[in-house]
């Protein structure tokens, strides 16, 4: 197992996919080897192959003999290629690609979900300074398409109208309500401004959403894993939760669905069919309107989370169930906090027939959304700086994903199975089913480094033995070894499971930023926690 108390055991494995991100002071070295980096990536050069040789790069590419030399180094020192005596240059054996976790097997009966201490802790890590946070729900918010957002809350302070100190009505303010409709056209949906109600984040949506459908004691059926976060507000209200298994590729199962709408008085179905949280599939198009269907056979509610939606890598984005709804049974509840910053706190829900409900749920919660975030935000949609915006984030986070899977399969031992995800920025971890990633974030706490555990996840506590990991993060010399430390420590784990011995408690190093002394400095300076 590699070494990792100190930097220079952590190989710089990165993936030359993010070359419209490379700083222009990038070397022809270096350009020469994030080309053949991205070829060997894409299987273009398979393992065992030989590469061009010294003097047919040179003259391939136009640069000195020497620049090819210092390439092929770079890649050798990346552990990527290996040197044969007299015979020039192979790519290296790598790992396969981990498989796609299989259909998840939950308790499929209701339940009072009693979950609460660690999501707290969760919640609380993102006070901590010193701790990376491997397993949230941040975006990145360093890309300079967001600069024009910083402007347009700029203008609206330097206009100084009392308008946007003052409340606005329940519904929210209604030059925004009309961008999100023109919005989600691109999701299928024909809506008008008056089918819109403005909440305080998707959350706020989500919650709102539960309320108007269901009373305490009812039931709901979720999807397994699924999003804590409405969990929370499922135990909040005093709903008991039912999960249904649910595919890494294709969500929930339609089948176990029927069968538990046999058996159970199911209010209401809560699905993220697309980049879904925390598995990351597209739910297809005709399992989105299979599902629609058996809401109506059964006369159910369906509460859809699009907040990831239009982070999709596919175009166009994928529809949306509420677009093939016609009777309006389907609650869509999205927000700006994925696509563009959580802090904003602007989400918003087309409740469909449940406007009159919602619309009372919201004024007995928060009352009306704060105006000046609505002012700016509608401003920017406006000014087509969003649609810019998206497709830059879209492009950063499937290069992200490029390179955070290439780092899981370089760190992480053999006998995982890893999500596949279709866009969003969230991947699901599958580790053997003994493992306790709860001891796993433990152990990395002490590193600085905080996971999101598969429990949260689950109504009645499974995926014990799976975590979350947001690739958002910047990719940066601090993420690749806290991945490495991560790798490390799931492989000492795992390797205490199959020899049926207690876990000794493994003393991890600490992440550090570039430039600091290997030990005895403390961890570097953070980034900043995220929202999860």
């Amino acid at each position: 197992m590699t070494h990792l108390n100190g930097r220079n055991s952590v190989n710089l494995y990165r993936f030359a996919g993010q070359s419209n991100f490379i700083r222009h002071t990038m070397t022809r070295y270096q350009h020469l080897a994030m080309l053949l980096e991205k070829r060997i990536a894409q299987g273009l050069y398979r393992n065992g192959e030989r590469l061009p040789s010294v003097r047919s790069l040179s003259a391939e590419h136009g640069v000195s003999i020497s620049t090819v030399q210092q390439a092929y180094y770079l890649l050798e020192q990346k552990q990527l290629i290996i040197p044969q005596s007299r015979s020039g240059y192979y790519v290296a054996p790598h790992k396969a690609m981990p498989p796609i976790p299989a259909l998840t097997r939950p308790v499929q009966r209701p339940v009072e979900i009693t979950q609460w201490d660690a999501v707290f802790d969760l919640l609380n890590s993102r006070l901590e300074d010193d701790i990376l946070q491997l397993g949230s729900g941040m975006p990145d918010l360093t890309q300079s398409t967001l600069k024009p957002l910083w402007k347009a809350f700029s203008r609206q302070a330097q206009k100084q109208e009392s308008t946007l100190l003052n409340y606005d009505n329940l519904y929210g303010v209604t030059c925004l309500r009309e961008q999100i409709a023109r919005l989600m056209i691109d999701s299928g949906c024909q809506l008008s401004h008056e089918d819109i109600v403005i909440t305080t984040g998707c959350h706020e949506a989500l919650s709102v959403s539960v309320r108007a459908v269901c009373q305490p004691g009812d039931i709901i059926a979720v999807e397994s894993p699924s999003f804590h976060g409405i969990m929370q507000t499922l135990r909040g209200f005093g709903i008991r939760a039912i999960e249904i298994p649910t595919d890494a590729v294709t969500g929930i199962s339609l089948e176990a669905l029927e069968l538990a709408f046999d058996q159970w008085p199911i209010k209401a179905v809560v699905v993220v069919p697309n980049c879904n949280n925390p598995l990351g599939f597209i739910m297809p198009e005709k399992r989105k309107r299979a599902l629609l269907a058996l809401a109506q056979r059964f006369d159910a509610a369906i509460i859809e989370d699009d907040v990831y939606g239009e982070l999709a890598w596919e175009y166009p984005r994928p529809s949306s169930i509420k677009s093939m709804d016609e009777d309006g049974r389907v609650l869509l509840c999205s927000s700006f906090s994925k696509t563009l910053a959580p802090g904003l706190r602007v989400g918003w829900v087309a409740p469909g027939r449940y406007r009159d409900r919602v619309l009372h749920m919201k004024y007995i919660g928060t009352g009306s959304t704060a105006t000046q975030p609505q002012h700016a935000v509608a401003e920017f949609i406006h000014q087509g700086h969003y649609q810019t915006h998206l497709r830059r984030m879209r492009q950063v986070y499937q290069h992200n994903y490029e390179t955070f899977i290439c780092w899981v399969r370089h760190y992480f031992p053999c006998g995982i199975c890893v999500t596949r995800p279709q866009g969003g920025f969230l991947m699901w971890i599958e580790l053997p089913e003994a493992f306790d990633a709860v001891q796993l974030n433990n152990t990395l706490r002490e590193s600085g480094i905080q996971i999101a555990v598969g429990s949260l996840f689950s109504a009645s506590g499974k995926y014990r033995n799976c975590l979350r990991l947001n690739y958002a993060l910047p990719a940066s010399d601090k993420v690749e070894r806290a991945l490495a430390i991560t790798g490390s420590a799931v492989e000492q784990a795992i390797a205490a499971c199959v020899h049926d011995r207690p876990r000794a408690h493994t003393s991890l190093p600490v992440v550090e930023e570039q430039g600091q002394k290997e030990e005895g400095t403390g961890p570097g300076p953070a980034i900043p926690a995220g929202h999860l």
